[in-house]
């Protein structure tokens, strides 16, 4: 068994051990329709993948560590010479097992006829009802009948319970081999959002660097855009999730980038925002710098042990503090956080873990109350932000906010990881101090044109 295999192995044995008498079960993402008969590329469940690797739709995967033979079941489309032709080559039942190290493997057809033997003798069944209500229907019509049959046969799954609260704070901790897929993607990422600083010129289009920075996203081996990219230029930049793309930039606009390559399933998530005409406004270079020092404070937060929101809290007290001084806030700063007045120009959280998926899986608090201790391993964003819309409302008692701060937005995002001692910026390639925000980038000696 090969090197990576070898770690989906590891994997799916320390999730046996939390699952003891009971069984698992994982269903691949499904086929998702673009239009008609036209659908979207292929992307697998990232807890499917995360367990096997296996890269195809209409497959199942059941862990039995209580089954005396089978403990990996993997049941998949079998080959099919036709259906290939049309939509490419299958793995197949035999090849499944013997690549994918299944303890035994099944045409996904025999599903019904299979899975009772795996679940008869299970303390419980570990199933997540997800987007496939014909499958859902399928596990709990099985787990009904096996109830029905307990008293007669003295044993079956009495429960049935989601299984991220065991696989979600195991993924959370990344491997090397994660980390090392990871920075493959931070690299891509760094290298696109490089290349953007050097094309962004007034009179382009915002669609013009979205393309070239997914092309070379595409270039250097990555699948493709971690997520819808962000490239928003003057105002467009206070609507968060702009995507539109489309508007001509012009001198005097900050354009704010937020994309990320994805990279063998692993993510990466970078947002910088800079001066189109190599300058700052007065007002743009105080917002960019008041951001810029919550993002400072904020990683300097994040090491093993602290509370997870502790890096929230220090960006909402620098910029709280910042816009007083600015005098786009008024009052004390305890009572303006404790009334989340700055919210108007700051509405979201200061990042997210960071993964298989782009807002990855993994508890923000352990309880109501209690905020997750940070962990070597874990890797999160770090993302603040100031958005002062062009129609921006605050509470009546707040001053009215003069015309020359409407329609700046500035965001700051790193890939942060947790080290046993402190953390790691992954993605400190990509500049972001004032100075080199404002200085001409150099002319990359290959990037779009190799």
């Amino acid at each position: 068994m090969d090197g990576i295999q070898a770690e989906y192995r590891q994997r799916r044995e320390q999730l046996m051990a939390k699952l003891g008498g009971s069984t698992g079960i994982f269903r691949s993402a499904p086929m998702a329709v673009m239009h008609n008969d036209v659908e979207y590329n292929f992307r697998q469940d990232s807890d499917f993948f995360y367990l096997t690797g296996f890269n195809e739709p209409e497959a199942v995967v059941v862990l039995a560590p209580h089954h005396e033979e089978h403990q990996f079941i993997l049941f998949v489309r079998p080959k099919d010479s036709e259906q290939e032709t049309w939509t490419g080559y299958r793995v197949g039942v035999e090849a499944a097992q013997a690549e994918y190290g299944a303890d035994v493997a099944y045409p996904i057809t025999e599903l019904e006829e299979q899975l009772p033997q795996y679940l008869k003798a299970a303390d419980a069944i570990y199933y997540h009802l997800g987007r496939d209500r014909d499958f859902n229907q399928q596990i709990l019509t099985l787990w009904q009948r096996l109830v029905a049959e307990i008293a007669k046969a003295g044993i079956g799954p009495t429960a049935l319970i989601d299984p991220s609260v065991l696989l979600h704070p195991q993924r959370l901790i990344k491997s090397e081999t994660e980390l090392m897929r990871m920075r493959q993607a931070i690299a891509i990422t760094a290298e696109a959002h490089n290349l953007a600083r050097e094309l962004a010129t007034p009179g382009r289009y915002e669609y013009e660097i979205q393309a070239e920075m997914e092309r070379l996203f595409r270039l250097r081996g990555g699948l493709g855009p971690a997520y819808p990219s962000i490239v928003a230029s003057g105002a467009n930049a206070c609507i968060l999730h702009y995507t539109d793309n489309t508007r001509q930039m012009q001198a005097g606009d900050l354009l704010l980038i937020d994309a990320g390559c994805s990279y063998d399933y692993y993510n990466a998530d970078i947002t910088r925002t800079f001066p189109i005409s190599s300058r700052f406004s007065d007002p743009q270079r105080a917002l960019y710098e008041l951001v810029l020092e919550a993002q400072t404070q904020a990683i300097a937060q994040v090491k093993p042990g602290n509370p997870y929101h502790t890096i929230h809290d220090a960006a909402v007290r620098v910029i709280t503090t910042g816009l007083v001084d600015l005098g786009l806030l008024h009052g004390e700063v305890d009572t303006l956080i404790e009334e989340e007045q700055y919210k108007p120009f700051y509405m979201h959280r200061t990042g997210h873990w960071l993964g298989l998926d782009v807002h990855d899986v993994g508890a923000y608090k352990q309880d109501a109350e209690t905020w997750q201790p940070l962990q070597a391993g874990q890797v999160l964003t770090v993302e603040p932000g100031i958005y002062i819309s062009p129609d921006i409302q605050l509470p009546e008692e707040q001053p009215p906010v003069p015309e020359y701060w409407r329609g700046i937005g500035i965001r700051i995002e790193d890939d942060v990881l947790v080290t046993t001692t402190g953390s790691e910026v992954l993605t400190q390639a990509v500049p972001k101090a004032v100075a080199e925000m404002e200085q001409a980038p150099s002319p990359l000696v290959s990037g779009h044109r190799s």
